[in-house]
């Protein structure tokens, strides 16, 4: 029955292999500048994820087989060692793999977070609240007026907490629920949560970030290819989360432009 056993957990192993070897279920079209390190640090980490476990299976399977059906009055054996031995292996080996995938990631992390974005970079605000995202950019004048959150008023669309009245800087500022970006042109996104925690998913641009309640958050990427995509929370954040979505739409920049006078013609 052990060896059995053994023979049993190999297969299940290296069947489980096969899907990701085979790229059964390949990522979503890659949209973005910084994908291409994205994937690849993907890869590099299912590679090394991979023969861990791989080995890990098999050294398992090893051991059921050598040992399992051991007999009572049998001689007991000993790992070489003991358990402060394999102890010390294993933190070795981990530590070793956890430091290799933060060698090799860098430049992936080091381009979406530690790289501030350019000076033409489009800037966007962008508020997540129980169950919505609403974007806001800044109208003519380029500049974004002050948030006042004793002001914000879902009822009468007041979704930024907005002083049209008294602010200036806030009477020619664009509010959208859908994310409309020109392609190939860096934008950043300035990011808070109005509420709990939330998460701005785009599998396209292989981007995921949190909004953290109390904090600004800073995201920026450049989209290269026209067309629509899906924005979704990935954090639960209460009863609707599953319903809490948008839409982020990559348009010429032709088009873009002829959306944003829309959109102001709407405000």
């Amino acid at each position: 029955m052990a060896k059995f056993l053994a023979v049993t957990i190999v297969i299940i192993a290296i069947a489980s292999a096969v899907p990701i070897l085979r790229h059964t279920w390949a990522p979503p079209q890659d949209i973005s500048t910084h994908g291409p390190l994205i994937d690849e640090q993907m890869s590099d980490t299912m590679a090394e994820a991979g023969i861990s476990f791989l080995a890990a299976q098999i050294i398992l399977a090893i051991f059921i087989w050598m040992f399992a059906g051991a007999r009572p009055e049998g001689k007991i054996k000993t790992f070489p060692g003991g358990a402060k031995a394999m102890v010390i292996a294993s933190l070795l080996l981990v530590g070793t793999e956890v430091l290799a995938l933060g060698i090799f990631g860098q430049r992936a992390w080091a381009s979406v977070y530690f790289t501030p974005p350019g000076p033409n970079a489009m800037p966007v605000q962008v508020q997540a609240g129980q169950f919505a995202f609403y974007f806001r950019y800044p109208g003519a004048d380029g500049k974004f007026g002050p948030l006042h959150p004793e002001q914000i008023n879902e009822g009468n669309q007041n979704f930024f907490g907005l002083d049209t009245a008294n602010d200036p800087d806030s009477k020619d500022d664009i509010v959208t629920a859908e994310l409309a970006i020109p392609v190939n042109r860096e934008i950043h996104l300035l990011m808070h949560s109005k509420d709990v925690g939330h998460s701005f998913y785009v599998p396209e641009l292989r981007v995921q970030q949190d909004f953290v309640p109390g904090l600004d958050v800073s995201l920026h990427f450049t989209a290269t290819k026209v067309g629509k995509y899906e924005i979704v929370c990935t954090q639960l954040c209460g009863l609707g989360h599953y319903n809490m979505k948008a839409y982020l739409e990559v348009m010429s920049p032709d088009d873009f432009n002829s959306w944003l006078k829309q959109q102001a013609a709407l405000q």
